[in-house]
Formats: C-alpha cells, structure tokens, sequence
C-alpha cells in the first residue's frame, strides 16, 4: 500500500457556538441589574434600539409578551406550570456541549456541566440556555436590615468588647488605640516600643493592653507575627504543649516540607506529627479578614412572589430592574430611505437584526428564569408557607429532570439572581440543599433545617449548663435528626457558632455587661 498524501471529503455534524449564542447563555446567567447594564450598553451601540416607555407613539413596539414576565402556581399540584398551550416549536431544545464548558458547577457534587444550546436562537419563543447567602427574617436567618452588622469591621467588633473584660479606663483607652493600629488581617505591625514613644507611655501599659486585645474574638488578633497568631489560637484550644510549641516555632519548616527535621525537634513520631500538623491546619492565619471593611451594597430581588388568596403563588420577575426594549421601527425606515450604497444598507440590516435578537434572547431569558423559578417554588412549598423547618432537600437535578431541562441551565439561572418573599430575600442557590438522614431512616431532612434546629438549641441554652456537641446530638435526635457528632460540629461551626468553651466564655462576658 502506497504513502502520500492525498484529499478526502468527509461529512460530520458538529455543534458551532455563534457569537449571539454564547451572548444568549451569558444573559442567563446575569442578575436583572447586570442586564441592565448590558442594555445600557447595547442602546449605545445600536441607533435602533428604544426604551419601550419613551418610544414614540408611531413606534412599532417589540417586547416580550405579559407570560414571558409573571406566572401563578397553583395550590395544587400541576403538570403545566407556564406558557400552556405552547407549541411544538415552542419547546427548549437540550443539546449536550459539555465540552465548551467544562467549569460549570451543577451543584450535584460534579464539578463540570453542560451547555444547553438552541439550534437556531429565531426558532422558538423558550431555548433552553443552559452553591449560603440567606436574608430571610426570624428563624430563616438575618434580615436584611441587619445585613450591616454582620458586616461590622474588625476594629467595631474588638471595640464592642473592651468594656465588658476591663474596667480600666486608661487600659481600655490604649487598647483602642492598639486595636486602631491593626491591619485587616488582625496583626499589629507597629512594635510596642514605638507606640509607647509616640504616645509616652511605659512599655508594661503597652503588654497589659496589648494582652486584653489578644484576649478577645477573634483568638489571634493582635499578634504580631504569625507564629504568634497561631500561639495564640492553639492555647485557646488548649493544644499548647510543648512539642506544638515547637511546631509552631518552625513554621518555615513546615512549608519547606521538612518534615524529618521536624519530628526530632518537636520529638514526635509520624502518627503525631500528622495529628499536630492537621490541628495546625484548623488554624485561622488571618483572624480579622472574616470582617468587612465596608457595608455591603443592598440586595436588589429579582423575582417577586406573593401569596395568593386561592393558596397559590404569583411569581413575577422585578420590573423595575428590566427595562422594556423596543425596535424603533420607523426610525428605521427613515434610515433605510437614506442608505444608498450596499455597505450601509448592509449595516443597517446587522442592526436590525441585533435589536430583534436581543429583544428576543430578553425575552427567553425571562421565561427560562420564570420556569425555573415555578418549579423552585413548587418543590419547596413547604418553606415558603411554614419557614426552614420545611426546607427540603433538593439538587440542580431533580429540578432538571422535573421541567425538561439540563443541570446547567438550572446552575446558570440560580446564579446571582434573588428571590424576594414573605419571609425575606433569598439567593435563589439557598433552596438547593444537600439532606441528611432522618431518625429511623425514613426520608431525608435538608441540611439548612438541621442548621436552623442547632442554632435555635444554642440561642435557647442556659448560660450555666452549655451544651456540648454531644448533648445537641441527643436533642437532635429528640427532634428526628440522625446525626454523628462531628457533623453537628461542622454544621455548628458552618453558621459561626463556637463551641461550648467559646460559648460559656461569651455568655459569661454577656453576663458581665
């Protein structure tokens, strides 16, 4: 058999992302006031594009239809949800392209997923395009009126605290002083000499104060050096012995891997040293960075859902937030009249067909969102009637599945959109929560109530008789949580809450005041 080169004609079918798809797959994943902003920009750029509340009377208005911006859900369960009596063309296209995005997160625990493209973005009114923020109030979590204080600053936070551990004033006022000195991670990089030369004070006043900053929440501000930073959080976990002394001395050791080296300092064996090492590893080497420094930007919903006097559920995408585009038709005509070259007769059409594009990818994106949103509702029910107690457990899939969509669809709808209701405003992600095993292996309970329960115990606790992990793993049980100890650790520490030590001493100082 001959070699050389040679010409073959071969037919194959491949999936080609135009420019407009991928911009159509981007505007899913968008909040309402990031589409905004990319309308504001494609208004600018396209002379055809109007507001649909300024168009002018002989505009030939194009917008999404009333369906395509608000649905009901029924008190009953339904099979359709939205736009009844679509048709066949009608129907969201699923074709698999994991390829071309690898990095999306379905939330089911596998790291990729899928893009949904539509075959032809014109054909069909609905392309099926396709991790805790909480601001709910009472039960379900902080308002959002006190969003703010859970954005304190690291010094209004140590600030907060002075009081109640001294009675001093003079200690108190240099351990303001000192705190105002700190850097966002905690640490104090100024020496004590040079702040009592600036302020003309004996070195022991410094120590004394600087040992009451070190003293507070977070453990490990006010060090001056990591090694003292994690000094100081291993003696509040009472691991301070000897050999995590000397660990925490050769802390260059333990990044250089010289872990030979470090088992005859420390006098350890290996089981030890990857005990010691682990222990090391818990540690927060940047304290303050779990405080803000500024107050964060309110949350503006996306989706609006009120209760109905039938029961049921009106669902309705934030108008104020999406602004109403339209193609200015007879702007248009008027420059068609005046293009007398194929090049600008050429522009003018890309314009067009620009303007109706994304008057229609607006459009799909809203019924995309609403969809989703119908079968969120549907599926934790429970929650909006009763609170986070009801909250089921739920993944990207089972919504998925339910409406005829892939996972990543669902992914690139939850993301950075908020759902407002009764209860609060909510990321739409926090309905999609993992489940642990009820009492007796019946059902599955969502992870959110197990966290709602275990704070609830602990606000509840009385300050003499705190209760440790094990005592909560008991009254969990009494409420239908099987739970092992060192999940409801995990979930206790999830939502800030420290241990019975931390908690006696916290309480105690609470007592104080």
């Amino acid at each position: 058999m001959a070699i050389g080169p040679r010409l073959d004609l071969r037919q194959s079918q491949s999936l080609v992302m135009t420019p407009q798809l991928q911009q159509a797959i981007k505007l899913l994943a968008l909040s309402n006031l990031e589409v905004e902003a990319f309308i504001g920009d494609a208004l600018e750029a396209n002379p055809l594009l109007d507001i649909g509340e300024g168009a002018p009377a002989a505009t030939d208005a194009v917008e999404p239809p009333a369906d395509a911006r608000r649905t009901s859900l029924e008190s009953s369960p339904v099979d359709q949800l939205i736009g009844e009596g679509r048709g066949a063309d009608d129907r969201p296209l699923d074709i698999d392209t994991s390829a071309l995005d690898r990095d999306r997160d379905t939330g089911d625990g596998n790291g990729s997923g899928d893009v949904i493209v539509a075959a032809d973005p014109a054909i069909g009114a609905e392309a099926d395009w396709g991790g805790d923020l909480r601001m709910g109030g009472g039960e379900d979590g902080p308002g959002i009126d006190e969003r703010g204080a859970a954005l304190e600053t690291l010094a209004e936070h140590l600030e907060s605290q002075v009081g109640a551990v001294t009675s001093d004033p003079r200690l108190a006022g240099i351990a303001r002083y000192l705190i105002g000195q700190l850097d966002e991670a905690g640490y104090l990089s100024a020496t004590l000499r040079e702040i009592a030369g600036d302020l003309g004070l004996p070195l022991d006043e410094l120590e004394a104060a600087l040992a009451l900053v070190q003293s507070l929440d977070p453990t490990g501000v006010g060090a001056r050096t990591l090694s003292e930073c994690i000094a100081l959080q291993a003696r509040e976990a009472d691991r301070y012995d000897p050999c995590m002394a000397r660990l925490i001395d050769n802390l260059e050791l333990v990044a250089r891997g010289e872990f030979a080296r470090l088992k005859r300092l420390c006098a350890v064996d290996d089981e030890d040293l990857a005990d010691m090492l682990a222990e090391l590893r818990g540690y927060d080497p940047k304290p303050g960075l779990r405080f803000g420094g500024a107050p964060g930007a309110p949350i503006t919903p996306d989706i609006l859902i009120t209760a109905r006097a039938d029961g049921g559920w009106d669902i309705a995408l934030n108008q104020a937030t999406l602004p109403r585009l339209v193609v200015n038709r007879s702007y248009y005509t008027e420059l068609r009249g005046s293009c007398a070259d194929k090049p600008s007769k050429g522009w003018l059409s890309e314009k067009l067909a620009d303007a109706n594009w994304l008057i229609k990818a607006l459009d799909q994106r809203q019924k995309t969102i609403l969809k989703v949103t119908t079968e969120i509702v549907r599926q934790q029910d429970g929650f909006f009637r009763h609170g986070v107690a009801q909250l089921k457990p739920l993944t990207l899939r089972a919504v998925a599945e339910t409406i005829g969509m892939h996972e990543s669809t669902i992914s690139r709808v939850t993301s950075n959109k908020y759902l407002h209701c009764d209860r609060g405003t909510f990321e739409l992600k926090y309905f999609f929560t993992s489940g642990v095993s009820a009492t007796g292996g019946e059902g599955a309970v969502s992870a959110e109530a197990v966290k709602a329960s275990i704070r609830s115990l602990i606000e509840a606790e009385d300050p003499k008789a705190i209760l440790s992990d094990d005592a909560l793993v008991d009254l969990l049980k009494g409420r239908g949580f099987d739970l092992a100890r060192r999940t409801v650790a995990k979930y206790r520490e999830a939502i800030g809450l420290g241990s019975s030590v931390q908690r006696r001493r916290q309480k105690a100082l609470a007592g104080v005041r």
